[in-house]
């Protein structure tokens, strides 16, 4: 029997999580289209559409693993600009909250503007964004929210930071904020139970990354990092995995295998349930092994960097079972690590006073790890 803390905290993360009401139950769908202009493609030509989609992500996944080189490289944009803009909520709640919008009504910040290098159906998500927080040095970092963030989600992070000497981009993901196509109202579209999209928006997430870190260079930081919250963590960790020049990582939440989080996840119950009649844990860890963390250790461990892993012991949503093994993985491998567990969960380590525990890691880390 879980003790009487543990209890009231799940209790408090059933209630966070119940906030989000307007989760939409959609079937499975393979989405072997979104891999047209892969790299990798197991012989078969760009545009081809395979007849056994399934099959089609099982041989390719390994694939993608011996080559995951090539299939997060890219073409660095030749449009980076500094746009000055008034900043956006862009809550995905289905009631939004009011006090946030009259937050920041009236207010301008930077926000570095480029075309994604990953193209999709979807003009306002082809479009990167990234708000700037810039500062005098050397130092910098790409900071990734979590899952259906608000577009003013860790912005007080990204302030303290400067305070502590480290510039920030702080990236809209694929789908989220400013990139959300108009017919959906939540970033569905970055995990859902269409596989080849959400293969696609991974991809496109660390390349966007990757980006960024190369606009960072153009501007003279020379010590580059990257904080990664949640979805951001994975996000984080696969452009880790693939970019020698990022030499401090904190992952803010950390699991194994993409599937078992939205299989076994408190947040992603609505994807299970769309998909679980159609395919099994197993197969579904098979069909998206090319984005999950735990299948990049070697490449993870190919360059030199400090890392501070952060898991919640109280979480629903990344279990903290996959987040031990994630550390495991890092002790096996003996890397350079940090890890701190958290006396909270998922949610609520966005509430006080979790939420000022979390920052304090993340902002210690940071400012000795470069």
């Amino acid at each position: 029997m879980p003790s009487r803390y543990a209890q009231w905290m799940y209790d408090w993360e059933h209630r966070l999580t119940s906030v989000d009401n307007n989760r939409v139950v959609r079937p499975l769908e393979w989405g072997a289209e979104w891999s047209r202009d892969w790299p990798c493609r197991n012989g078969f030509r760009p545009g081809h559409n395979p007849e056994d989609p399934e099959k089609f992500f099982v041989d390719y996944n390994p694939r993608i693993l011996a080559a995951s080189d090539d299939f997060f490289s890219y073409s660095c944009p030749k449009d980076f600009r500094l746009e000055r803009r008034e900043v956006q909520v862009f809550s995905t709640r289905e009631v939004p909250d009011p006090k946030l919008e009259d937050k920041v009504q009236g207010t301008f910040a930077e926000f570095l503007r480029f075309t994604s290098p990953v193209r999709t159906p979807y003009a306002e998500n082809n479009l990167a964004n990234a708000r700037w927080f810039g500062v005098y040095g050397r130092r910098a970092i790409v900071l990734l929210p979590h899952w259906n963030a608000d577009a003013i989600a860790y912005t007080s992070l990204c302030r303290v930071l400067n305070l502590l000497g480290v510039s920030v981009l702080r990236l809209s993901m694929p789908y989220h904020d400013i990139r959300m196509p108009a017919e959906i109202g939540r970033a569905d579209y970055a995990v859902s139970a269409n596989i080849g999209r959400t293969l696609d928006a991974a991809r496109q997430g660390a390349v966007d990354i990757r980006c960024c870190l190369d606009w960072l260079e153009e501007q003279g930081y020379t010590q580059l990092g990257i904080v990664g919250t949640s979805l951001g963590s994975c996000y984080a960790f696969l452009a880790a995995a693939h970019d020698p020049r990022v030499r401090v990582a904190g992952f803010n939440h950390a699991s194994t295998y993409f599937a078992d989080v939205v299989w076994h996840g408190q947040s992603t119950r609505h994807i299970r349930q769309g998909i679980e009649q159609k395919i099994d844990l197993e197969r579904l860890r098979q069909v998206w092994m090319a984005i999950s963390p735990m299948a990049y250790f070697d490449q993870f461990s190919r360059w030199p960097k400090k890392s501070l892993i952060i898991y919640a012991k109280y979480d629903l949503t990344f279990l903290p079972e996959f987040s031990r093994q994630i550390v495991a993985e890092f002790a096996r491998h003996e890397l350079d690590h940090k890890v701190v567990a958290l006396p909270c969960g998922h949610y609520t380590t966005g509430e006080t006073p979790y939420k000022y525990i979390d920052g304090w890691q993340l902002a210690s880390f940071l400012r000795t790890a470069f």
